[in-house]
């Protein structure tokens, strides 16, 4: 069975920090692009970050950069998301997605709609 797994969710105060994982089953992350996203209540989901299969090109958003990191251990077969200075606004589920492609033809996160597996989520609250 083809799946993604997030994991690494949970409660934080303001300013802390969690990390994310994602890993997969049944395929191998090597030929995928990986994506997070995440879906507050209410609001659409958006584009988090994603990083290229080698790990070597890496993208976020205007609202998470400096405090987010995205990386990936292939031998693991997983991704990861560190999370720092988390805000109550980064309260959301979190989802992670692969999207396969070939040669060099990453062309940064691209839209959701492009990703061939996702995971279940994993929520993420930050609050006092």
């Amino acid at each position: 069975q083809l799946q993604l797994v997030e994991s690494g969710g949970g409660l934080v105060q303001p300013g802390g920090s969690l990390r994310l994982s994602c890993a997969a089953s049944g395929f191998s992350l090597d030929y995928y692009a990986v994506g997070w996203f995440r879906q507050a209540p209410g609001k659409e989901r958006e584009g988090v970050s994603c990083i290229s299969r080698s790990g070597s090109s890496t993208n976020y958003a205007d609202s998470v950069k400096g405090r987010f990191t995205i990386s990936r251990d292939n031998a693991k077969n997983t991704v990861y998301l560190q999370m720092n200075s988390l805000k109550p606004e980064d309260t959301a589920v979190y989802y992670c997605a692969a999207r396969r492609y070939s040669g060099s033809a990453y062309y940064g996160c691209r839209t959701a709609a492009e990703y061939d597996y996702w995971g279940q989520g994993t929520q993420v609250t930050v609050s006092s």
